[in-house]
């Protein structure tokens, strides 16, 4: 990449950080504030018919997600994401301080092991309804309610422990919870100008029959360097 191309991606990224940052950084402190980040193709894809998903969205897109984490004080992550992508779920593309990493592992899923739980000083909650639970990790017990926590009970867990500012960063199905729920307050969308063709879906919430109940959020576009388009919906 060329120091002119480079300069282009950065500016077109900060760009749209200024405006679709703002309420995250002005959000009352009396309160919850939950960002919701989904990165999909042009076709709403957010894997291949075989599982793929890494790099369907490009540097711009994976510097403003990023750039979520810097801003929140936890970032939320459902075990069927830790065990596909074994994410790190820290700050490394952009200069800030990574978040709390929060595991949601309702029927003890997960084990020992994985990325998000390296030992570099950010805090480690894993939220289950079990009594198990990795060294050095605090956990967070809650109720299962017909097989599923409420996403409600995890916001409000999260945050009588001091996380105010939530991203929630995956997967698909844990992202469409919490806005089934009403516990989103933005959904930041990245959609890559890529089209896939086939594959799992995005966001898959209750159905609706009647496209009058369909949400129809404020939403404010930008577009990223290298044609990443990011949508800023506000949901509450």
């Amino acid at each position: 990449m060329t120091e002119g191309k480079a300069r282009e991606r950065k500016s077109g990224t900060e760009s749209a950080a200024a405006d679709a940052f703002q309420p995250i950084l002005e959000a009352p402190a009396e309160r919850p504030f939950v960002v919701a980040q989904l990165g999909q193709s042009l076709d709403g894809r957010i894997a291949t018919v075989t599982g793929e998903s890494r790099y369907i969205n490009g540097p711009a897109a994976l510097d403003h997600l990023h750039r979520l984490r810097a801003a929140v004080d936890a970032v939320v992550v459902g075990a069927g994401t830790i065990v596909a992508d074994d994410p790190q779920l820290t700050v490394r593309r952009i200069e800030g301080r990574s978040p709390a990493r929060v595991a949601i592992d309702p029927t003890g899923r997960l084990g020992s092991g994985g990325a998000w739980l390296a030992r570099d000083g950010a805090p480690l909650l894993l939220v289950s309804a079990g009594e198990a639970c990795p060294q050095g990790v605090e956990l967070v017990r809650l109720p299962l309610h017909e097989g599923l926590m409420r996403p409600a009970d995890i916001v409000a867990a999260l945050f009588a422990r001091g996380y105010r500012k939530l991203l929630i960063e995956g997967g698909a199905r844990t992202i469409s919870s919490f806005i089934d729920a009403g516990c989103v307050n933005r959904l930041h969308l990245l959609m890559a100008p890529v089209i896939i063709g086939s594959g799992k879906t995005g966001l898959e919430l209750a159905p609706q029959g009647d496209l009058s109940r369909a949400l129809r959020p404020p939403t404010s576009v930008h577009l990223l360097a290298g044609g990443e388009v990011l949508f800023d919906c506000a949901l509450v």
